[in-house]
């Protein structure tokens, strides 16, 4: 039997290389998220007008604080509705909510749009599903995680 590299050589030719994609960080997160967000925010991340958000900057700025880390938690444990605003475009919609889904493949989740899709800086540190656990159970919807999400930005004229 001829090996890959003895047979190219034979041939005159370079070996080949053999390449595949690098898996993404976060595999369990990837899948989740095709799974569950990508019928809506879109298979990138980048949203789908008129219907939902992008999610490639703001997830990945509520990761650095410990408000924004818990405003993650709520979105996915109870989801949002009602108006907001995302890098200037208006979205009016219902996000439903994933308490379904247990909180070390929420948090996989949450880590793969944090670091995959937004590209967080090495100093963000990934979310445990600990940070998950402490946000169940509480008596929220999606309104109420709208509000706490209005409190996070910046105020116009701030």
């Amino acid at each position: 039997m001829i090996r890959q590299g003895a047979l190219a050589a034979l041939l005159g030719l370079a070996p080949l290389a053999w390449s595949e994609e690098p898996a993404p960080p976060y595999p369990q997160g990837a899948e989740s998220f095709q799974a569950n967000c990508a019928v809506c925010h879109g298979p990138a991340g980048a949203g789908v007008p008129s219907l939902a958000p992008p999610l490639l900057t703001y997830p990945a700025h509520y990761a650095a604080s410990a408000e924004g880390r818990r405003q993650l938690a709520m979105t996915v444990l109870y989801g949002l509705f009602g108006e907001i605003t995302v890098e200037g475009a208006r979205y009016d919609f219902k996000m439903p909510e994933f308490s379904r889904i247990d909180d070390a493949t929420l948090a996989a989740t949450l880590n793969f749009v944090i670091f995959a899709l937004g590209h967080a800086p090495d100093a963000v540190k990934p979310l445990g599903a600990e940070e998950i656990a402490a946000v169940r159970g509480q008596n929220l919807d999606g309104a109420a995680v709208r509000e706490h999400r209005k409190a996070l930005l910046p105020q116009p004229g701030s």
